[in-house]
């Protein structure tokens, strides 16, 4: 980041990489000596203001910056991983020719696609075991239920008997 100017004077913050990205920044405010503290805390109030929608902007241009590049860097691994997936059936085609030179052609295609079948029941075996290993969120079941009857007590009692026979929060584990 740069900035550039003289004191007192407006300068321009900018962002390596942002088209016109630039906030404007003021070094050092005119302060009035003999101003009222009403005013001072006015004054102190919009320079915050200011600095807040600053560093809001300059975050923006930040992410703004960097999710571009990551968009590109995704169009990326999709072309490329679809140029891939498209490539596997030459590969396997070639490896069909390669035994259709010491077998029939037929009987070398079919051990190819047995090949595959075998592969990708396979996969599907082993991603149906990964899926059956999924837990329902016992914590977050037992916080809500938790928080429901919580409520239900409360809409049930006074304002000054509610917090008396709560269900008072636990403590859960964490992971």
């Amino acid at each position: 980041m740069a900035m550039s100017g003289t004191p007192h004077q407006t300068n321009r913050l900018t962002v390596p990489g942002a088209a016109n990205a630039a906030i404007p920044l003021v070094t050092e405010p005119d302060v009035d000596r003999s101003a009222s503290m009403g005013s001072l805390v006015k004054q102190a109030t919009e320079h915050m203001s200011t600095l807040v929608r600053s560093e809001i902007e300059l975050a923006k241009m930040e992410v703004t910056a960097s999710v571009k590049s990551g968009v590109r860097g995704g169009i990326f691994f999709g072309l490329a991983a679809a140029i891939g997936v498209f490539s596997l059936f030459f590969f396997f085609f070639m490896i069909g020719e390669i035994l259709a030179i010491w077998l029939p052609r037929s009987l070398a295609f079919a051990i190819v696609f047995i090949v595959m079948v075998l592969a990708a029941g396979a996969l599907a075996f082993l991603g149906w075991r990964k899926v059956k290993q999924i837990k329902k969120p016992e914590q977050t079941i037992a916080s809500l239920t938790e928080t429901a009857s919580t409520l239900k007590y409360a809409a049930t009692h006074t304002p000054e008997t509610a917090t008396q026979g709560a269900v008072q929060p636990t403590t859960l584990p964490r992971r």
